[in-house]
């Protein structure tokens, strides 16, 4: 149909997507991340603030024994020879 903007698989073209924004904003809320393409390359990705936050959000602090216990560090070996120093000439 002429006239009729061209979105595929959650993919824009930069001119549609600027038509019909609200449109691009709904769609990343229901149906997830919205792509938009330059002259016919990925550009942008348009997502939710949930999603963002979904994939910004930093993993929680341990307190730095339980990070360190956690390390399975308990099969290293650390012992070696007792360093004497090197011999030098004066």
């Amino acid at each position: 149909m002429p006239g009729k903007p061209t979105v595929q698989d959650n993919s824009w073209k930069l001119e549609d997507a600027k038509a019909r924004f609200s449109e691009v904003v709904r769609r990343a809320h229901t149906d997830g991340p919205q792509h938009v393409t330059v002259r016919g390359r990925d550009s942008v990705v348009v997502i939710s603030t949930e999603e963002l936050e979904r994939l910004t959000r930093a993993n929680p602090k341990k307190p730095f024994v339980e990070f360190m216990e956690g390390l399975g560090l308990d099969t290293l070996e650390l012992e070696r020879e007792a360093d004497r120093g090197r011999d030098i000439d004066l």
